[in-house]
């Protein structure tokens, strides 16, 4: 048998080194790659997490610097004075029905809600809305308001039985003024907001609100699902305070980043806060819509802009739009796209039925209720832009333009409403009137007006010019424009101070006057009816508005003391002291008139006037006061003396045709104005509570062929017999007395003297000697003139000019 030859081995060189199965090379290798990617894993994750809550941190004090910070730049409010409330004031019905009209009160048969009332026959009941004043709250009550012979004769709380001494209404808001970009909003507590406008907002907007913990991971779950059904997205997961997070902290860019973001800050803000303080943002941050540049935001001032209702006082159909409009302030608008926003509405209120908030009865009456909204959008558009224009020069002595803009400030005014609405009636119906008498195509004669009050020194309403509404030039503030014969009342006043030269009897010298004027030329003025009356007694001279017996007179006194006086009793303006100012070459601005003659009408104290009474912070705080300041500037007697005076100008003087439009009993004082060529026509005078100025011109100071007595004056009778007021008062002052004079010589007068006067005398001035007059003797003095309108007053005539047509100044005088 053949042996089998076994192989060889080959030969180190040759033989192949044999592989190990691969299968273990990797298990060796696999517990080191673990290790490896579990280390890098958890470091990953460490610094994913690290980064994670670095962030956080970051996040997190954003939050907590815009919620604890200011998170908004607030609008300054601007509100006019409250109408009072107390027996005894003069008020009708009428008057407190259009006083609660402008405040958008309610009329009802039983005023249950706050802004609503009640009113027949003489006694009212009100409703009055809760308002925080600078001195404190003002609670709503219920009011019984009883009238009598054109007063208030009871005034109670009809609930709590007890009378009132007094009570005010809410302020009217009369404009605001805005932050830069334009945002505004009214802020409200989380305990202003009505539960039935937070179980609607809850029902629509995010059913668990008070459950989850800033996102909802069932609502993402739902809205996914049914956005997968519907092929596209029908439904949102954003609760109320990621809505919150988006639109106080990050932009609207649809962006993973920034829904990721959202969430985050929106799980930081709850756990930071509580629910009501989020809720209490998310109501004053929403926004609800535009208003042209201004941004509404907040259902604070989205119920007034659309409602001109305070929260509280808004029905299931007005909460129903408001939260409807959260889904698209624009889509939904209800002026611009009423069908649409009804249908909105409505889907909300059926919303509020489903989740229990109200029952099905009312939410079919609420349905068939019409959207009725507010015309204009009830804004502050600044309805008294000339009376504003006056608020803004005096706040902006104390604040900077970003504080009122920015920091929320509540600014208190003198506006008196139901005065400022006579003031406008009387320029407005009067204006086109006087157009027509002279035959000027109608918007050719302007004005402006001004009335204060004589005790506290407060304008109380102002108009710039024929169009009340027109915010632009305005006249009462910077038309300034010569006086004229308005300036007679200071002449007087400085002449009654010396007491040892004039009393009101005293003849004056109404001659002729020729003064050098320096280039050559003589000034040489004239009464208006170019007469000359010989000797004239000192009061007549001023009721009659007689140039030379003012001229003789001023010149008598010297230039600089009468110029001294028109400085004392309020004219700040510098002007030249020539004997020119004697008729009124004096420039100045209605409101400088009005500050003057209310200086002679507060008996000789001077109160610069003033439009702001109170200014306070966002929270209450009063900042600023604008106290009354008082400063004696005249002598009272004189003052007295002088006013005496000026009631003979509407008793039977320029202004005589005053006299028959005043009530039985009421008596006033003023002067007339009139400039030369008859280019303006001034009235300014007062009461016992009230002085007033009214000028009417031409912008472009062409004559508008009226003198004070035919322009001014309508204008300011139709507004101070339309105000209350009180007469002035007819006690006589200490250190004066009443004696009878002769008008003819100023000398006492015996009972037969036919020609005598009853006049009040400073203590002192009191003549010693006796007239001749007799019984019988004929009266020898000239009378109130009684000719036609035009010789009513005197003009101030031209002092001497140069080639240029300028005034020149007379040294010495």
């Amino acid at each position: 048998m053949a042996k089998t030859k076994r192989p060889t081995r080959p030969s180190s060189s040759t033989r192949r080194p044999t592989r190990r199965p691969k299968t273990k090379a990797r298990t060796r290798r696999h517990p080191r790659f673990t290790l490896f990617l579990l280390r890098w894993t958890l470091l990953v994750a460490l610094a994913g997490g690290l980064a994670l809550a670095l962030y956080g941190i970051h996040l997190d004090r954003v939050v907590r610097a815009k919620f604890e910070g200011k998170r908004w730049a607030l609008p300054a409010r601007v509100y006019a004075q409250p109408m009072e409330l107390y027996v005894g004031r003069q008020l009708t019905p009428q008057l407190l029905r259009a006083e609660l009209e402008r405040l958008n009160y309610r009329a009802l048969a039983a005023p249950e809600r706050p802004g609503s009332y009640s009113l027949g026959g003489d006694r009212a009941l009100v409703r009055t809305r809760a308002f925080r004043f600078w001195d404190g709250p003002e609670p709503s009550r219920l009011l019984a308001v009883s009238f009598a012979d054109g007063r208030i004769s009871a005034l109670g709380d009809a609930e709590g039985g007890t009378d009132l001494p007094l009570v005010r209404l809410d302020a009217a808001l009369i404009a605001s003024i805005y932050p830069t970009h334009n945002e505004d909003r009214i802020l409200v507590r989380r305990t202003d907001l009505p539960d039935l406008l937070v179980n609607a907002l809850v029902a629509v907007e995010d059913r668990d609100f008070f459950s989850h913990f800033g996102v909802d991971p069932r609502a993402i779950a739902r809205a996914l699902w049914r956005n997968l059904r519907a092929g596209g997205v029908v439904e949102g997961a954003s609760t109320l305070t990621q809505q919150l997070v988006k639109n106080f902290y990050l932009t609207h860019e649809r962006t993973w980043e920034r829904k990721l973001n959202e969430a985050y800050m929106a799980i930081l803000l709850e756990r930071r806060y509580t629910k009501d303080q989020i809720l209490e943002a998310y109501a004053n941050e929403i926004f609800l819509g535009q208003d042209g540049r201004r941004a509404i935001h907040g259902f604070g001032l989205a119920s007034h802009f659309y409602f001109d209702r305070s929260l509280d006082e808004l029905g299931i159909a007005e909460t129903a739009l408001l939260v409807g409009l959260i889904k698209g302030p624009s889509r939904y608008d209800p002026r611009r796209y009423p069908e649409r926003a009804l249908d909105r509405r409505n889907l909300v209120i059926d919303l509020m039925v489903q989740e229990g908030v109200i029952g099905r009865e009312a939410a079919e009456q609420a349905k068939r209720t019409p959207i009725s909204l507010r015309a204009g959008g009830g804004r502050p558009t600044g309805d008294y832009p000339a009376f504003l224009q006056l608020v803004r020069r005096q706040l902006q002595r104390d604040y900077r333009e970003e504080d009122l803009r920015s920091e929320g400030l509540n600014i208190f005014t003198t506006l008196d409403l139901p005065i400022q609405a006579e003031v406008e009636a009387a320029v407005t119906k009067r204006l086109p009137q006087l157009d027509g008498a002279r035959g000027f195509q109608v918007g050719t004669l302007e004005t402006a007006a001004i009335v204060a009050s004589v005790a506290q020194a407060e304008v109380l309403a102002l108009v710039g010019g024929r169009d009340p509404g027109y915010a632009g030039f305005n006249r009462a503030l910077d038309a300034v424009r010569s006086i004229g014969s308005l300036v007679k009342p200071a002449i007087y006043l400085t002449a009654l101070s010396h007491r040892d030269r004039y009393t009101l009897a005293t003849p004056l010298k109404d001659a002729p006057v020729s003064i050098p004027a320096g280039d050559g030329s003589r000034w040489e003025p004239k009464n208006y009816d170019h007469k000359v009356y010989g000797a004239v007694p000192l009061y007549s001279a001023l009721a009659r508005s007689l140039n030379l017996a003012t001229v003789n007179l001023g010149l008598d006194l010297g230039v600089r003391e009468v110029a001294q006086t028109l400085t004392d009793l309020g004219a700040a303006r510098r002007f030249p002291v020539v004997p020119a100012i004697l008729l009124g070459s004096v420039s100045l601005t209605p409101l400088e008139v009005a500050q003057v003659y209310h200086t002679i009408a507060a008996g000789g104290f001077r109160s610069p006037l003033r439009a702001i009474r109170e200014v306070v912070d966002a929270t209450g705080r009063p900042l600023n006061r604008y106290p009354l300041a008082v400063e004696a500037v005249a002598d009272p007697q004189s003052v007295y003396l002088t006013t005496w005076a000026m009631q003979k100008v509407v008793q039977e003087g320029t202004a005589r045709s005053l006299a028959a439009r005043l009530p039985e009993g009421m008596t006033m004082a003023g002067k007339t104005g009139t400039t030369d060529d008859l280019r303006d026509s001034w009235f300014a005078g007062f009461s016992g509570n009230r002085v007033a100025a009214v000028w009417v011109g031409r912008d472009d100071n062409l004559p508008t062929k009226l003198s004070g007595s035919s322009g001014a004056l309508p204008v300011w009778g139709d507004i101070m017999t339309a105000i209350d007021n009180e007469p002035l008062a007819d006690f006589v002052p200490d250190g004066i007395e009443i004696v009878r004079v002769d008008r003819v010589n100023g000398l006492l007068a015996g009972e037969g003297c036919q020609r005598a006067i009853v006049i009040p005398v400073a203590r002192g001035s009191v003549p010693t000697a006796r007239s001749d007059c007799g019984a019988g003797a004929a009266p020898e003095d000239q009378p109130a003139r009684s000719g036609d309108e035009k010789a009513e007053d005197e003009p101030e005539r031209r002092p001497w000019r140069h080639s240029q047509g300028r005034n020149l100044f007379l040294p010495g005088f």
